[in-house]
């Protein structure tokens, strides 16, 4: 992927990449979507390179299901334009989606055809080879038995199964998957992941929204963050939580010390009478420096930034509407799975 430089996205006041057009896979420029005095998107700007897992989060409602259907020339765009691998979405829409696999949701599957049908039609429509069909069969665990049966048979899950395994089936240079892990169960959901992984180091470019933030945390490079018609943030997810802040909790035999905010980077959130729960921006060896003397500490728990945290932190607004720090956010607690030092 040839980057030429970091630009700020017009309608969002982030950052996306500036890549040559031959590496871009999804693109759009001041993106509109008016339902008459309704506004589903507001003039979203999107770079997604290709090669990437690309994770596109918000809450119901907040405009992602829009700007799938109109990647997928289901809608039109008020204005403005979306592409993909530089052909127009909505004129351009045959090259465009060439060669694209699409997650049809599940309760859209033909419920009179049995499981082996479906594939063989969808492989069919693509006029592709199903060359990743035995794998992805393998890795969902959906046996023989099941598709040799109609899908009104099926569960939530099952069709889940057949519907990522239709779209996946042909190795398609892109995926554009709405929730690709709903009704999977957590360890169909791991073996899942490691097959976009796998596709993605051979260069498959996968566009995903998702309610699951840890998924999109260990699965996606980078995310952009939408609310209400607007992306909030856009850049690696690396990055995103580098700029945020940790949160640690310390609980002393008795009262916590004087000076804790003093310490550069450092600032005090709660304080009770054993413990101290504060946020640290840079490093945290002047925290580890302060507490090195001491002998009255009972626990330390530090917790690199989430990003569930950071996705909350946008949906938390104060009074001013304006996002704020989820380490500033009243009554923050640390995850259970914090490190433990």
């Amino acid at each position: 992927m040839q980057i030429a430089s970091t630009v700020t996205a017009r309608s969002a006041g982030c950052y996306a990449l500036l890549v040559m057009p031959s590496d871009v896979a999804i693109s759009t420029t001041n993106l509109t979507k008016r339902y008459g005095a309704v506004t589903a998107l507001a003039g979203i700007d999107l770079v997604v390179p290709g090669g990437v897992t690309y994770g596109f989060l918000g809450p119901n409602g907040a405009g992602k299901t829009t700007t799938i259907r109109l990647l997928m020339g289901f809608i039109q765009a008020t204005s403005g334009v979306a592409r993909i691998w530089g052909h127009d979405c909505w004129h351009g829409g045959i090259h465009a989606r060439s060669d694209l696999g699409f997650l049809v949701p599940a309760d859209a599957l033909y419920p009179d055809m049995t499981g082996h049908a479906l594939l063989d039609y969808m492989a069919a429509l693509s006029g592709k080879p199903p060359v990743l069909r035995a794998r992805l069969l393998d890795a969902l665990e959906l046996g023989q038995d099941a598709l040799n049966r109609r899908l009104h048979t099926y569960s939530k899950g099952m069709k889940q199964k057949l519907a990522l395994t239709a779209a996946m089936q042909t190795n398609p240079r892109l995926l554009v998957l709405d929730e690709p892990t709903d009704g999977l169960d957590p360890l169909i959901q791991r073996s899942f992941e490691e097959v976009l992984r796998n596709l993605r180091d051979q260069g498959v470019t996968v566009f995903m929204s998702s309610h699951d933030l840890a998924e999109v945390e260990r699965t996606c490079q980078r995310v952009a963050i939408i609310r209400d018609g607007q992306i909030v943030a856009e850049e690696a997810i690396d990055d995103l939580k580098r700029r945020h802040r940790r949160v640690a909790e310390v609980t002393f035999v008795d009262e916590p010390p004087p000076g804790l905010d003093r310490l550069s980077g450092v600032e005090v959130l709660e304080r009770d009478s054993s413990r101290v729960v504060i946020a640290l921006e840079g490093s945290v060896i002047p925290l580890l420096r302060f507490l090195a003397d001491r002998d009255d500490i009972v626990d330390l728990l530090l917790s690199p930034p989430r990003l569930e945290d950071i996705f909350l932190g946008y949906y938390d607004t104060s009074r001013n509407g304006r996002s704020e720090d989820p380490a500033l956010l009243p009554g923050h607690r640390l995850p259970q799975e914090a490190t433990r030092r």
